[in-house]
């Protein structure tokens, strides 16, 4: 009978050691994927399209990993029925109006389901309950909604573009405002008898005052501003008077 060396069986020592670490460690994964671990409770969710999301996919509740997805299967032609394992610990804290939303982690990252928050007076939503949902936005959607707002800012810059050059041209109203050194100075005059006008009528109203038929007037206008003045600072002397003895 052969005898082995010893050199050969710590080869085969390390061997088998590294392959039970191996399974050890394959097993601690498949059961925290799974969460076979820590207790559970499933909740079920259907959509009409699930756009990428796969088994095993996190579940997200507030920002946390809360469970895990544990089945996608096609009910009909217009249903896909999500099945959910959800960590127990958080189940006080989703509600029946709760609703399922399919997201990604990140920008191009994988497809994760969101649970958003239900209204705070709710009931808890039970094990195998049905929660609500709402339909993904779908990529390809989102780049055609993309693409024609950059067709429409082309467009509008070619019509910028075009005003732009008529009113360099001096073309159109704009374009001679712009151009046309005399309707600016025509602006410009207008300007100046405006304030002429102005400056004219408070001196007509000046005169006005010193006329001996509306100086009767003027004088009792102001002699009224007066008396209501007086009867301000009166009311307002009694006041703090009052004020005082109190």
């Amino acid at each position: 009978m052969e005898k082995h060396t010893p050199k050969f069986l710590i080869r085969l020592g390390l061997f088998i050691t590294g392959g039970l670490m191996l399974f050890v460690i394959a097993i601690f994964i498949i059961g925290k994927q799974k969460n076979l671990f820590i207790p559970v409770y499933k909740l079920t969710t259907t959509f009409y399209n699930v756009s990428g999301l796969q088994v095993g996919n996190n579940i997200r509740f507030s920002g946390i990993n809360v469970g895990t997805v544990n089945s996608i299967k096609i009910i009909n032609d217009s249903t896909v029925q999500v099945d959910l394992i959800i960590e127990k610990s958080v189940q006080k804290f989703i509600k029946t109006d709760c609703e399922a939303a399919i997201g990604s982690a990140g920008i191009v990252g994988d497809r994760i389901l969101i649970i958003t928050q239900g209204s705070y007076d709710a009931p808890l939503a039970q094990d195998g309950q049905q929660i609500g949902s709402r339909e993904p936005v779908e990529p390809d959607g989102i780049m055609a909604s993309l693409q024609v707002t950059a067709d429409n800012a082309v467009i509008i810059t070619k019509q910028l573009a075009e005003v732009m050059i008529k009113i360099n041209d001096g073309k159109g109203t704009l374009g001679r405002l712009v151009q046309d050194s005399t309707i600016a100075e025509n602006i410009n005059q207008t300007i100046v008898n405006l304030k002429n006008s102005s400056k004219g009528l408070d001196e007509n109203m000046n005169a006005a005052k010193e006329n001996i038929l509306l100086k009767g007037y003027f004088n009792r206008k102001e002699k009224a501003s007066e008396k209501l003045l007086k009867e301000t600072e009166d009311d307002r002397a009694e006041e703090l008077k009052e004020n005082g003895e109190k």
